[in-house]
């Protein structure tokens, strides 16, 4: 399934918008419109975690390396802190 059927909204807005789907958008002809069988019963609502807007001095080389991956590196060099943040915590 492809990303332009997917929503983000906050914990309210999804419960606020319970059954209100509109169906006459997904596209018969395409087997990827089509809402997958789901046990909603078992669904759960996860809220994003609120990001913050900061300025950080990072290593030329560090910055370079994540750049070379393309868009979304200060995605991954957020993923990496989180692991790191994790690990400490549990450990």
């Amino acid at each position: 399934m492809s990303n332009k059927y997917i929503t983000r909204m906050t914990l309210e807005q999804a419960l606020k918008s319970e059954g209100q789907t509109d169906w006459e958008k997904f596209d018969k002809s395409d087997p990827d419109s089509e809402p997958p069988d789901f046990d909603w019963d078992n669904a759960e609502i996860v809220e994003l975690p609120i990001k913050k807007m900061v300025s950080i001095r990072i290593d030329a080389d560090v910055l370079q390396y994540f750049k070379s991956s393309g868009k979304g590196y200060q995605t991954r060099i957020n993923q990496v802190l989180s692991s790191y943040v994790k690990a400490k915590r549990a450990g």
